[in-house]
C-alpha cells in the first residue's frame, strides 16, 4: 500500500519551496500582475528552472532530477498556497510526462530543453465548454507524408506565451498527438481573459503543416502518450488546488484569531470553531488522496486513474469549500477586491474546470466502483 506521508526528501523540498515562494511569489505579486495586465511571470519561471523544478520529472540523463510525481505534487501544492503563476503544470508535468512516453532522440532532447528552461509547453486539447478529449473534432488531414491541421482549441492554459504546443487532432483511424512550435505558419493565438488572471488563450489552426517528426508517439494512438500526461497534470492540479485551500484556510484562521466581537476573538465562538475544524478535516483527507495519487503515478501508473480522479474531484470540492467559508467568515471584507480571498476564489473556480471538472472525475470514480 502506498505510503501517505512525505519522505524526508519531499519534506525538505516542500520547506525550500515554501521559503522561496513566500518571498518571490506572494499573492500581492498576482495582484500586481492583474492590475498591469500581465499574465505570465518569466522571472519567476527562470528562478524555478534554476532551482531544478522544471526538471522534476525529467530523467537525470536529460538534465533533470527525476524525483517523481509525488514530488511534483509537493511543488504544485506549495505554489497553490500563494497562487504562484507559472507554466509548471503545463510544461514540467504534462509535457514532460508525455515526452517520457516516447523513446527517441527528439523526445530526449525536448526533455533536456524543458529542464534547462529553454522551452515551455501548453496543452491544446479542449474545444468546447467541457473537457472531453475522446470527442476531439479538430482534423489533421493527411497531406503527402504529413498532415494539415485545421480547427480551434479553446481554454489553452499557458497558451499565450508557450514556445510549443501539444495538439490533439483526429486523423484517419483515431486521434494523434502533435508537438509543434507555437510560431508555426497558420497558428494564431488570441489571449483569453479569465477571472484568475492567468495565461490562457484560444488557438486557431489554419492549414498548419505537420510532418511525421511532429507526431508524438504513433499516428492514431494519441492516448498511449496523452493519457499518462493528462493524469500527471490532473494530480498536480489537484495538489495546487489543495494548496490553494490550505492558503485560504490559513488566512481564515488568522482572521478568526484577530477579529473581535463583544470584546473576544470571533474564533472563540463555537459555531465558527466547528466550521473551521470541519474544513481542516476536509483539507487533510484531500491531501492524503493527492499523496496517494502521486504514489500511484510513481509506482503503478497503469492503474492510477481511479486515484487521480478521486484526488481531482476531492480537491475541486475542498477548494470550493475553503474559499466559500473564507469569504463568509471574513464577512463584508471577504467580498471586496481589496482583500486577497477573492483571488483564491477565482483560481479555484478556473482550476475546477481545467483537465476535467468535478462531474467528469466523479463519473470516472463511480464507474471504477461499479456504479
Amino acid at each position: 500500500m502506498a505510503k501517505l506521508v512525505r519522505t524526508d526528501e519531499e519534506a525538505l523540498l516542500a520547506e525550500a519551496a515554501r521559503g522561496f515562494l513566500d518571498g518571490a511569489a506572494p499573492v500581492s505579486r498576482l495582484r500586481n500582475m492583474r492590475d498591469s495586465g500581465e499574465t505570465a511571470d518569466p522571472g519567476l519561471w527562470k528562478a524555478m528552472v534554476e532551482m531544478g523544478w522544471a526538471g522534476i520529472l525529467v530523467p537525470e540523463a536529460a538534465g533533470g532530477s527525476d524525483m517523481g510525481h509525488a514530488a511534483a505534487c509537493v511543488l504544485a501544492g506549495e505554489m497553490g498556497k500563494t497562487l504562484a503563476s507559472s507554466p509548471f503544470i503545463s510544461t514540467a508535468v504534462i509535457a514532460a510526462t508525455a515526452l517520457r512516453q516516447v523513446s527517441d532522440r527528439r523526445a530526449t532532447e525536448a526533455l533536456g530543453r524543458i529542464a534547462a528552461g529553454q522551452a515551455t509547453y501548453a496543452l491544446a486539447v479542449d474545444e468546447g465548454a467541457k473537457f472531453d478529449p475522446a470527442n476531439t473534432r479538430m482534423e489533421a488531414r493527411a497531406d503527402g507524408n504529413g498532415f494539415r491541421l485545421n480547427g480551434e482549441k479553446r481554454f489553452v492554459v499557458d497558451g499565450g506565451n508557450a514556445d510549443r504546443l501539444l495538439v490533439l487532432a483526429r486523423t484517419g483511424n483515431g486521434l494523434t498527438l502533435f508537438d509543434i512550435p507555437s510560431g508555426r505558419e497558420g497558428v494564431s493565438r488570441e489571449r483569453r481573459a479569465t477571472i484568475d488572471s492567468r495565461d490562457t488563450a484560444d488557438i486557431r489552426f489554419d492549414e498548419v503543416v505537420a510532418t511525421g517528426e511532429d507526431v508524438l508517439g504513433q499516428v492514431d494512438d494519441a492516448m498511449t502518450v496523452l493519457k499518462p500526461a493528462l493524469e500527471a497534470g490532473q494530480a498536480a492540479l489537484a495538489a495546487e488546488m489543495a494548496g490553494l485551500a490550505a492558503g485560504a484556510f490559513g488566512m481564515t484562521v488568522e482572521y478568526l484569531k484577530e477579529r473581535k466581537q463583544f470584546g473576544v476573538p470571533i474564533g472563540a465562538f463555537q459555531a465558527l470553531q466547528h466550521r473551521a475544524a470541519h474544513l481542516w478535516c476536509e483539507c487533510e483527507v484531500t491531501a492524503s488522496a493527492i499523496m496517494h495519487a502521486g504514489r500511484m503515478l510513481d509506482d503503478d501508473p497503469g492503474n492510477a486513474s481511479l486515484a487521480v480522479s478521486l484526488a481531482k474531484a476531492r480537491a475541486t470540492d475542498t477548494a470550493q469549500r475553503a474559499v466559500q467559508e473564507g469569504v463568509q467568515m471574513h464577512g463584508g471584507i471577504g467580498m471586496t477586491d481589496a482583500f486577497d480571498m477573492g483571488f483564491y476564489m477565482k483560481r479555484a473556480r478556473v482550476a475546477a474546470e481545467w483537465l476535467g471538472d468535478y462531474g467528469y472525475h466523479a463519473n470516472i470514480v463511480a464507474q471504477a466502483r461499479g456504479f
